[in-house]
């Protein structure tokens, strides 16, 4: 089997399966009524008869709930863990997880101190003495893990703050879901960690990722809410006081697992070299089909970082990122993290996952579709000469595109930034990156620029939106102009420093080569008895 040469050729010949799956889900966990201080005073007052609003009022209410899940601890005979300063949590689940032979239950409970968001009383002072007030502050409280194992979502955790107002958090996994759901209809199917390596029926176990619902993850939460101890009673649930769903972090996967190892170290060779610059404004508003402006907040960035000898690819956009790794040196994984739904204009609310998971799923193909065009952009004869020829469509002329003019790569450089926009670009967007690329001191004016577009435009490398005054970069655009910028910056520029620049200190193979044909030439012309 031979070894692949570019990343394109690794994701179009060497890719055994493709999997997307919603991968991390991590959940708020919430009582709407009780986020704003308002609420919380009403609770007391109206809910638990205060005469003020005090968090005295709901002390009673925690001690029960603290004394209630020890309860629950030794009448189900499951441990409850002190989570140690710097203990991973996820380490020890894994140990009590190896152990657990029940399809489903309690593994253990554990108990850790950590900051959170609480409602706390103030004594302020009045011309009549002092009285109580309630803030919104944050205090380092008891977090109890409740971690478990369902029968149809596998391992999970769902943890409660043991301070009012009580909110929590829940974390699952949507390969663990997958796995459970192949198992139960006898799939066929190989494990990759948190994903699948290989599978007896590759259109079902995509079914399967697709069927994972909000309405489903909220009956599982419901089950296990109604199982484990709770602090409200009965009587506040029928009056309205009863937890909601929100997203606090989405991961969405693409696995490609691969034929080879060495396939995958092909493909990261290649991709770090040439996209180092993808988390620039200009490329991250490609991947996630979002306008960046000067005033868009975050950082926009591209990290490499390698750990041992395996590199991955990091890339930001506001709250959320892009991680590409080689998983277990067996598959190709590609990771959108958002952790904020809003930057995307999505609501926070579980309902809204299917949109979530959409922007996710575009990012991953976005991001491949650049980095696999990125080596997959061999121009032909007939192409490079309609570039660098007159060219003349009904009856208009465009003067050449010359390999090698300044201007003309400073054209097909700016063009490739504005690939893959849904809005395409207009007359001044192409000017501002142009006026950059020829100097500080060049100047395009509108109507050169004008004049700029309509030779793209004849030679086919842009084409006009209809009813618009904007462009959009076609196919012949894009390759022609990664291509010819990619030989003269790459290839042209250093191989004539090489050959005509001063004697370099090490040897040199281009130079050598050159050297060796010039005496080969001089040979030829001796045998010819040609004077030189």
């Amino acid at each position: 089997m031979k070894v692949a040469r570019t990343a394109a050729e690794v994701l179009e010949e060497h890719v055994t399966l493709e999997v997307e799956c919603l991968d991390r889900l991590y959940l708020n966990l919430y009582v709407p009524m009780l986020q704003r201080v308002e609420g919380a005073a009403y609770f007391m007052r109206e809910q638990r008869g205060a005469r003020f609003a005090s968090t005295s009022v709901v002390a009673p209410m925690t001690r029960a709930f603290v004394a209630a899940i020890e309860q629950f601890c030794r009448a189900e005979e499951v441990p409850l863990v002190q989570f140690e300063r710097g203990q991973r949590k996820d380490a020890i689940a894994q140990e009590h997880l190896a152990s657990f032979a029940h399809e489903e239950g309690v593994l253990f409970v554990g108990k850790a101190q950590e900051k959170a968001r609480v409602v706390r009383t103030e004594k302020r002072r009045s011309e009549t003495g002092t009285y109580p007030w309630l803030v919104q502050s944050t205090a380092m409280v008891n977090q109890y893990y409740f971690y478990c194992v369902d029968r149809d979502f596998g391992p999970f955790f769902l943890k409660l703050c043991s301070y009012f107002p009580y909110n929590g958090k829940v974390c699952l996994n949507g390969h663990e879901y997958v796995k459970r759901q192949l198992e139960r209809r006898a799939i066929g199917y190989q494990a990759l960690d948190n994903g699948i390596l290989s599978c007896e029926d590759p259109e079902s176990l995509q079914r399967i990722c697709d069927d994972l619902t909000p309405e489903k993850i909220e009956r599982m939460v419901r089950k296990w809410l109604r199982r484990l101890p709770d602090p409200f009673t009965p009587s506040d649930h029928r009056a309205g006081y009863h937890y909601e769903l929100s997203i606090l972090q989405a991961e969405m996967s693409l696995t490609q697992s691969l034929d080879r190892p060495v396939q995958g170290r092909v493909f990261f060779e290649q991709i770090i070299r040439e996209n180092v610059d993808l988390g620039r404004p200009d490329q991250v508003q490609l991947i996630f089909d979002r306008r960046v402006t000067r005033r868009t907040p975050g950082r926009f960035r591209t990290r490499v970082i390698t750990e041992g000898v395996v590199p991955s690819l990091h890339i930001d956009y506001k709250h959320s990122r892009i991680k590409q790794y080689h998983k277990e040196g067996r598959a190709l994984r590609t990771e959108t993290v958002i952790n904020d739904t809003y930057d995307f204009a999505i609501g926070r609310r579980l309902h809204n996952l299917p949109e979530v998971r959409e922007v996710g799923r575009q990012a991953n193909r976005r991001l491949l579709s650049v980095q696999r065009l990125s080596h997959d952009c061999v121009i032909g004869e007939d192409a490079f000469q309609q570039l660098h020829r007159p060219a003349e469509v009904d009856g208009q002329r465009a003067s050449a595109l010359r390999f090698g003019d300044a201007r003309a790569l400073a054209l097909l450089t700016a063009l490739q930034l504005f690939r893959l926009l849904p809005r395409g670009f207009a007359n001044r967007d192409l000017r501002a990156h142009v006026e950059q690329l020829l100097g500080p001191d060049a100047i395009v004016t509108q109507g050169r620029m004008s004049y700029d577009l309509r030779r793209l435009k004849i030679h086919g490398l842009i084409e006009r939106i209809p009813k618009s005054h904007r462009y959009r970069v076609t196919d012949l655009g894009f390759r022609s102009a990664l291509f010819l910028t990619k030989a003269y910056n790459r290839l042209l520029l250093p191989g004539l420093a090489v050959a005509f620049g001063p004697q370099p200190t090490s040897p040199n193979r281009l130079r050598a080569a050159l050297l060796q044909v010039d005496h080969a030439v001089e040979q030829l012309w001796a045998s010819a008895t040609l004077p030189a």
